[in-house]
């Protein structure tokens, strides 16, 4: 597998974990819970960053 390629599937499983977290923490909880919240954005956020290193390369 070249680079671009992990890149992407690693991208790719960061936005679904980012999703299910955003969706437990959102839906699932008592109350509206800030940490699976929180955590959700950041997988974003580093796959955002996978993203822009993989096009550089």
């Amino acid at each position: 597998m070249d680079k671009n390629k992990v890149l992407t599937t690693v991208a790719i499983l960061l936005i679904v974990l980012g999703l299910a977290m955003l969706y437990i923490g959102g839906f699932y909880a008592p109350k509206v819970m800030l940490p699976p919240i929180i955590t959700g954005v950041g997988f974003f956020l580093i796959a955002w960053a996978l993203n822009a290193l993989k096009e550089k390369s």
